[in-house]
């Protein structure tokens, strides 16, 4: 995974310091666009206003009054596809799509303006093909009339068309206030002779059956995401290379594929998540909790690296961020843990680790993904993924004690009662918060969606009344920000999904799937092969598109192969996370130590212990089944 911009501080703001660490590798300006743009960050920050608002309606509708509206979705999913529309384009101008720079990092000084001109052009190559075809979906879908608002379908997915012009003209605009001309120049021959080549090399790719896989949808795709490709573009690319030369389907079967990636209506909970932990990160709550756990903990040995832990895994219970969450935590805990003799590479062995560990606690955007993706039940996701987080908190809690039998403890005391109870008091309408969505999502009692939109205002109206409050401008700027986030992670399930589609209509799926259910050892062979794989996919791609990769080829093997689909995605996401953490691709890892403002090379050596003890919670996690079952 990789992403864009921001400084580490305002990485706090709801999973967006991911985009924070990479911008520093890449040093391209932040705003190139802001003058088109501005009209479209008003709008969008009205469209998440609006889908807030009318969730909030239908739940109380629903829930207090017992009178269902029926159109209220309907009107959401509308608002919902023209904010991700909107929001990759202000992603675009923001420079935050996710994308993986370590390898353009590496190249010399005088080919990154290329690298980065060879980036812009194929994502404008890609969004100039796709403009047609939305053009034409619209008018397909003009003719299809909505059940409950009974209007035209285009009213909708002209969304698509529109985010693709705008995005096009902003890459463009990019381009040319960012790129010398003659890279440009190099660049655009580069991209028009390959396209040339696979144009003529078509007769030779319809014969070549399986093998065009890995031509276009792992080598196409993965020479992209080295080049510094956005991971969204690198997909939607590769799907369109492997359509155009190697099959006769229609590119215009990719913008369905497109909308139903990025429209189902679970999804919906994913941009009210960001935003709910923007409101949380502005408004202090994350630190109550964590000042109200070093109180409790931080005089007893190790009790500062538990003090980490447990807020890494209560603020991932509100935040359903891992940047978030290590944003939060760090400036609060380095500076007297580094006190106590804690060396600055423990720290951020200590912080990334904890971070991956806490993935499965809910609300997890990842989890919302996989329940979407797979058809797994996000009420089993949400009760069973605390159960799994508490497998590796102790796991990794023990590891950390033996690890400060060493820490220095001179002067340090137990907090007076009247210090506890004064941060118990502060924190208290924090730490209900992750409480009440468990239970409400488990019990049946809502949706996530439902639920997310209740944390939202719930944590507006405790933070303006206990915390100190948000201005107008603060709140402007964190619902522009979660359009621009939402946007880039709903752009990567959109390509992803087209991708993913071509590659079950060629049957590899289907050969996979017996290949796979034959392996010698059953399921528990299958299992480590499963590890294995989404560790590697969590180095490179992050754990959302891996999931809607890969969640269509696997799921269906581990059905067959009697695996629990709760069981099995808990083993897949903790899988992916410990690859996001690990040196020297995981780039999670790098995010650590961007907000830790320590040195990758110093940190390395001292994160492997940790990871082998996540592994050993894997392990268990993978080969005991009841843990990741317990509440089903």
């Amino acid at each position: 995974m990789a992403e864009a911009s921001r400084s580490a501080a305002a990485g706090a703001h709801a999973s967006d310091g991911v985009a924070a660490v990479l911008e520093s590798l890449d040093h391209a300006p932040k705003r190139v666009g802001s003058a088109l743009v501005r009209p479209l960050e008003i709008v969008a920050a009205w469209l998440l206003v609006a889908i807030v608002t009318l969730l909030l309606a239908g739940v109380t509708s629903r829930y207090l009054l017992s009178i269902p509206v029926v159109w209220i979705d309907e009107a959401a999913s509308i608002c919902f596809l023209w904010l991700a529309m909107l929001g990759a384009a202000i992603a675009i101008d923001r420079n935050e799509h996710l994308r993986l720079t370590l390898f353009v990092g590496m190249l010399p000084e005088r080919l990154r303006g290329l690298a980065h001109a060879f980036g812009l052009l194929a994502v404008a190559t890609f969004l100039a093909v796709m403009t047609w075809p939305a053009i034409d979906y619209v008018i397909e879908e003009s003719y299809v009339t909505s059940a409950a608002l009974n209007i035209p379908s285009s009213y909708r997915v002209s969304a698509i068309a529109f985010g693709i012009v705008a995005m096009l003209a902003l890459v463009l605009t990019y381009a040319v206030r960012t790129c010398a001309l003659r890279d440009l120049v190099v660049a655009a021959a580069v991209i028009a002779l390959v396209a040339a080549a696979f144009f003529l090399l078509t007769p030779v790719f319809k014969t070549l059956g399986y093998v065009n896989i890995a031509i276009f949808l792992l080598g196409v795709v993965g020479l992209c995401l080295v080049a510094g490709v956005p991971i969204a573009f690198c997909f939607g690319l590769g799907a369109l290379c492997f359509l155009s030369f190697s099959t006769s389907v229609p590119i215009f079967v990719m913008i369905g594929r497109m909308d139903e990636g990025m429209s189902s209506l679970i999804l919906l909970s994913v941009p009210i998540f960001v935003l709910l932990g923007c409101v949380l990160d502005s408004t202090g709550m994350g630190k109550a909790i964590v000042d109200f756990l070093a109180s409790l903990l931080g005089h007893v040995r190790a009790g500062m690296s538990y003090v980490l832990l447990g807020s890494l895994f209560l603020v991932s219970g509100i935040s359903g961020s891992k940047v978030s969450d290590m944003a939060t935590v760090a400036p609060a805990l380095f500076p007297e843990m580094k006190r106590r003799g804690y060396q600055p590479k423990e720290l951020i062995a200590l912080l990334s680790t904890g971070a991956a560990m806490a993935e499965t606690v809910p609300p997890s955007i990842v989890l919302i993904v996989l329940g979407s993706v797979a058809g797994v039940s996000i009420a089993g996701l949400f009760t069973n993924g605390l159960v799994v987080a508490t497998v590796l908190l102790l796991v990794l809690a023990i590891l950390a004690r033996w690890k400060a039998r060493g820490e220095m403890l001179k002067g340090v005391r137990r907090a007076p009662f009247a210090t506890i109870w004064k941060t118990a008091l502060v924190a208290a309408p924090a730490l209900v918060l992750p409480f009440l969505i468990r239970s409400a999502v488990g019990g049946g009692v809502a949706t996530a969606t439902e639920v997310s939109t209740i944390a939202v205002l719930y944590a507006l109206i405790v933070g303006i009344v206990l915390y100190g409050g948000i201005s107008w401008r603060t709140f402007y700027g964190m619902l522009v920000e979660t359009a621009a986030l939402s946007g880039a992670i709903l752009m990567i399930l959109g390509t992803a999904s087209a991708m993913a589609w071509a590659l079950t209509q060629t049957g590899f799926a289907r050969d996979l799937a017996t290949a796979m259910s034959h392996l010698p050892g059953g399921w528990i062979s299958f299992m480590a092969v499963t590890i294995v794989v989404f560790m590697i996919l969590g180095c490179v791609l992050e754990g959302l598109p891996a999931i809607v990769l890969m969640a269509p080829l696997m799921f269906p093997i581990a059905k067959s192969l009697g695996i629990n689909d709760v069981h099995y995605s808990m083993v897949v996401v903790t899988a992916m996370n410990i690859g996001l953490m690990t040196p020297p691709v995981g780039i999670g890892f790098y995010i650590a130590c961007k907000i830790g403002n320590v040195e990758p090379d110093e940190a390395m050596g001292a994160i492997w212990p940790y990871l082998l003890a996540l592994l050993a919670g894997l392990a268990i996690i993978a080969y005991v089944p009841s843990f990741s079952t317990m509440f089903l």
